[in-house]
């Protein structure tokens, strides 16, 4: 069976365009799907934004609403951010604990084969400005997605360690294709962005993936 790996961010915006196409593909083709969890690029190069060009943000922020109007999406900024991160300045806070969080519950989650169903409802909450970091926003969350939030956070309390491996196998399999997000690599062949969705798919009914 084919496989494909699918690396997700909850800060990146344009995973967010990408979920609802992404759980479409997993439903459509006959395809093994593993949802990779990674942290923001942010973390992953804590000096990204600091050394960063001064168009990136700004031009972002106007694509990322224009795909949004395209798609059909809500899209306002997050409220809180996931990352404790200076906008101005670029710098990133040492500690995280909203997305140290997540993406514990995000990994307890894919534990149990609900990985794109609890990103996707999470995304839907963090990129329409919604709540979404409290215990009944991500009760609500959970729910949606046919998880416990007790369960999960149960979970993820006796599995540190594990969580953190996981979290590291997913980054350091994401870098040997690409390092942003989202990223698809179907049996090694990657594909990058939101934007490269439809490519996917094309590739998929190439190959006769399509489910009878």
């Amino acid at each position: 069976m084919a496989k494909l790996d699918i690396y997700w961010s909850f800060r990146s915006p344009y995973s967010y365009l990408a979920i609802d196409r992404l759980c479409a593909i997993a439903q459509d083709y006959d395809v093994e799907t593993r949802f990779r969890p990674v942290r923001p690029l942010a973390l992953r190069e804590p000096d990204f934004f600091e050394k960063g060009r001064k168009q990136f943000l700004p031009y972002l922020f106007k694509d990322v609403l224009r795909e949004a109007q395209r798609l059909g999406l809500a899209f306002a900024p997050p409220s809180p951010d996931p990352i404790d991160m200076d906008m101005a300045s670029g710098k990133v806070a040492p500690d995280q604990p909203l997305m140290t969080r997540i993406m514990a519950l995000a990994i307890g989650a894919c534990e149990r084969e609900k990985g794109m169903e609890f990103a996707r409802a999470a995304a839907y909450r963090i990129w329409s400005g919604a709540a979404w970091s409290d215990d009944e926003a991500l009760r609500s969350i959970c729910a949606e997605a046919g998880l416990e939030l007790d369960d999960l956070e149960s979970w993820a309390k006796e599995n540190r360690a594990a969580i953190a491996q996981r979290i590291g196998q997913n980054e350091a399999a994401q870098l040997e294709h690409h390092w942003g997000v989202p990223l698809m690599v179907l049996d090694g062949e990657p594909f990058f962005g939101q934007d490269r969705i439809d490519s996917l798919r094309w590739r998929f009914d190439q190959r006769q993936l399509k489910h009878s």
